[in-house]
């Protein structure tokens, strides 16, 4: 095969996974309780690590005894048909609205709800302080192999095993101390052992003491990535959880890329002993920011939807496409209240932002100083209704309606349209 369709092939074959894997990522939700959610995630990666330490082995009995390199490809094709087989068979129940969004304005939506939310945003700088330094160690392997450990192929393998073999009981030690540790603490520890690891494996050129650390280097790996993974799944309701999934897919695949690159390109300047060890300080540097930037608790939000806004009551019905409409809404505030009341707006301006709006600004009267004015701006009607009709999550309720408990008497809304 020549090289420019081999490139062409990986390229579809990364285009597939990139629309495969968040909505992979998305279904787990679905498919099990919310209390179960991390050890649902926690399976899913030992999954991958799995078929990532037996598939190899199995593609090189196959080309060694059974056919060659074609049939193993025809073999991982023919893998697929069981996974349709099993989608076509699972029954669910949608709770979608009935008209789709268009993609464009879905995938605005996608980012705006991702940069609104300021767990989201800090769940991703988590991963990315993480991802980029850990991939010193998956992108120089083979390096390790050849010129640290002087063994062969059959010894790389076998140390890329013992990574895959790592998360597994990575994975069966977290559901163990996922009750006594902290999310923080998870991420913690992991990014320690995971440094402590590289130093060990550059400064103990032995093939065994290599082995044992590369399965602690696994099990790291499997309590960071799968902690991070799980969390974005608690945390994004339904409506925006593949493309939010998406964004931290491309945040994740996207630090993994530059990681691998930028340290190849280190250890081809300054040597593999230097590399190595720089991708360990920077983890050590990650875990101090962490202390500052530190992975917020989940377990407090309700993702699940709340249809709680009534419907607007109009003299005439708009086009879906009638818009931007301008939302106001009118509270009287005593002064004993207002400092109270400023900070709750500020929660009720994320929410608005998030789940649709493009604009928000708060306004006090200047001749009456008890009264406030809310408005916020969402591109159509159609976008409005969205909001009325399944964005809004049992958390956005929580937060308006402490915001709506200041005003004496009951706030009001009023739905503003272009001529």
């Amino acid at each position: 095969m020549p090289p420019a369709l081999l490139i062409a092939f990986t390229f579809l074959l990364g285009a597939g996974a990139a629309v495969q894997l968040p909505t992979w990522a998305a279904t787990v939700p679905e498919l099990v309780p919310r209390t179960q959610l991390r050890a649902a995630s926690r399976l899913d990666l030992v999954s991958v690590n799995v078929s990532r330490a037996v598939g190899p082995a199995l593609a090189g009995v196959v080309i060694a005894h059974f056919g060659g390199v074609p049939v193993v490809f025809a073999l991982n094709a023919a893998s697929v048909i069981f996974l349709a087989v099993a989608l076509l068979l699972w029954h669910r129940e949608s709770a979608e609205p009935t008209n789709r969004e268009r993609f464009v304005s879905a995938l605005r939506a996608g980012g705006r709800y991702v940069w609104h939310e300021p767990v989201v945003r800090r769940i991703m700088l988590r991963a990315i302080m993480f991802v980029a330094p850990a991939m010193g160690l998956w992108a120089l392997l083979p390096v390790i192999a050849s010129q640290h450990l002087r063994v062969g192929a059959d010894g790389f393998g076998a140390l890329f095993a013992a990574l895959g073999t790592g998360a597994i009981v990575g994975a069966l030690l977290l559901g163990r101390l996922k009750n006594n540790i902290s999310i923080n603490g998870i991420l913690t520890a992991g990014a320690v052992l995971y440094a402590a690891a590289l130093a060990v494996i550059i400064f103990v050129p032995s093939f065994p003491i290599a082995l044992a650390t590369l399965v602690l280097s696994g099990v790291a790996w499997m309590a960071m990535t799968s902690t991070l993974q799980a969390e974005m799944q608690l945390v994004l309701p339904g409506w925006v959880r593949a493309r939010g999934m998406a964004l931290y897919t491309v945040t994740f695949m996207g630090s993994q890329t530059a990681g691998a690159l930028i340290w190849g390109l280190i250890a081809n300047r300054i040597g593999l002993q230097p590399a190595l060890l720089g991708s360990g300080v920077v983890l050590l540097i990650g875990v101090v920011a962490g202390l500052f930037w530190r992975a917020p608790e989940t377990d407090h939000l309700d993702p699940q939807p709340a249809v709680y806004w009534t419907d607007p009551q109009l003299a005439f019905e708009p086009e879906p496409n009638t818009g931007p409409v301008m939302v106001t809404v009118h509270f009287t505030v005593v002064p004993e209240r207002q400092a109270a009341f400023l900070d709750a707006m500020d929660q009720l301006r994320r929410s608005r932002l998030r789940t649709g709006a493009t604009r928000w600004e708060l306004y006090r009267d200047g001749e009456r100083p008890n009264e406030f004015v809310e408005t916020f701006r969402v591109s159509s009607w159609e976008e409005h209704l969205r909001q009325h009709e399944g964005r809004l999550t049992a958390t956005d309720q929580a937060i308006e309606e402490a915001a709506l408990a200041f005003s004496d008497p009951p706030a009001y809304g009023v739905h503003l349209l272009p001529p």
